[in-house]
């Protein structure tokens, strides 16, 4: 195996990217300006002493705590709490949300050995106790690990702390087709309906 080989094979394991796109990946770095690679090589090597997870709600932030959790001008009576730290970023991207995180870092998963103990819940717990704290939005995946994780946490809330338990809303989404959607997904589109 060679270099470039070997290269294409550390992209594969990426998500996401099969061996096509790993190969494509590879060559288009053999052929890129010397300066480019060099920069993206110190940047991937250096990537995992600049961002760590913030000690308060466990987003990838280069500061801690993270510009979330220190800014003064968010929600401090709202927590979204999410499955990982990407998922923070795919919310942010929104600009609907101006409440804090908390990221699980990932949900039950009996088959794959992941019980509640393996969770930040009992950060979140700890977070929601020290006051303040109004309303926890559980903003897990829509699966059945998802919705399990959910539960849970919402039962754990509710018992020890009192505190409004809410769930996103899940459905059709915008210029959806119903005769692509799954059954679960229409249950919950009938479930989740509001009045027009």
């Amino acid at each position: 195996m060679n270099a470039l080989d070997e290269l294409t094979e550390s992209f594969s394991r990426l998500p996401g990217i099969g061996k096509k796109s790993a190969a494509r990946i590879a060559n288009y770095i053999l052929k890129a300006d010397r300066t480019y690679v060099a920069k993206f090589a110190s940047e991937l090597a250096t990537l995992q002493d600049k961002i760590k997870p913030c000690s308060i709600c466990g987003t990838w932030t280069e500061t801690d705590p993270c510009p979330i959790c220190s800014n003064p001008m968010r929600d401090r009576t709202v927590i979204c709490v999410v499955e990982q730290p990407q998922d923070v970023q795919t919310l942010e991207a929104f600009h609907e949300y101006n409440g804090l995180f908390h990221v699980l870092g990932g949900v039950i998963s009996p088959l794959d050995g992941i019980g509640p103990e393996q969770l930040a819940i009992a950060p979140l717990i700890k977070r929601v106790q020290e006051g303040g704290v109004q309303e926890v939005i559980i903003a897990t995946n829509p699966t059945v690990d998802g919705d399990v994780t959910a539960l849970y946490v919402q039962r754990l809330l509710s018992a020890q702390t009192g505190v409004k338990v809410t769930r996103l809303a899940s459905g059709l989404p915008v210029g959806g087709d119903l005769e692509y959607a799954d059954k679960l997904t229409i249950a919950r589109s009938f479930r989740g309906r509001v009045s027009l």
